[in-house]
């Protein structure tokens, strides 16, 4: 019976936020098609993040017709593709016009990312994924400009970076935990007839 409600609260966990994760992709979606455009000093460069913007599409184009049509994706199928936005993520923030260093502008479409995946899932899912997403952005930082850590000037901006990122997944972890507690509550709670 307990084992019953845990499954059945986990599925509506992932059911309702599924939608949060959509619509947080979609917005990654128009930010990084803008700064593409924005960005780009040629053709080639344009084109060349054009196909990770539209990777990104396909994918989210592939959820939200499935959520749309009744049939929403499984909890592995939003872990991989959640998995993909993190590494398609990554590749921006190394390979665009911009990109490359500690300050990055595309960082930025790591936070609604983790915060969305935290909102979605349990914490025992969410504190590891939000641990990867800043293993993900540290390890490419510095593989890209090993110079971060030469400077206060430079940590700084990098250090503070990851502290946003955290707070991301904390903040949707601690939302998801009081929508949680809400929904046990409500459940607790017996209404009083009137006669």
């Amino acid at each position: 019976m307990v084992m019953n409600a845990i499954t059945r609260e986990a599925a509506e966990d992932l059911y309702f936020g599924q939608v949060v994760a959509i619509w947080a992709r979609w917005f990654v979606i128009a930010g990084a098609a803008l700064l593409a455009l924005w960005a780009a000093p040629d053709e080639r460069t344009l084109a060349a993040s054009t196909v990770l913007v539209v990777a990104l599409m396909l994918l989210n184009f592939f959820l939200h017709a499935r959520q749309v049509a009744g049939q929403p994706a499984n909890a592995g199928m939003v872990t991989v593709a959640s998995l993909v936005d993190l590494a398609l993520i990554t590749v921006m923030v190394i390979s665009w016009p911009g990109g490359g260093s500690a300050d990055s502008r595309y960082v930025v479409f790591y936070y609604p990312v983790v915060f969305a995946f935290a909102l979605v899932f349990r914490p025992q899912l969410a504190v590891p994924y939000t641990a990867l997403a800043l293993l993900v952005y540290a390890a490419a930082t510095l593989v890209v400009d090993a110079g971060t850590l030469q400077s206060a000037e430079q940590f700084e901006p990098f250090l503070m970076r990851l502290i946003a990122m955290a707070s991301m997944g904390a903040l949707g972890t601690y939302y998801w935990r009081i929508q949680r507690r809400r929904r046990e509550d409500a459940l607790v709670a017996v209404p009083v007839e009137r006669y």
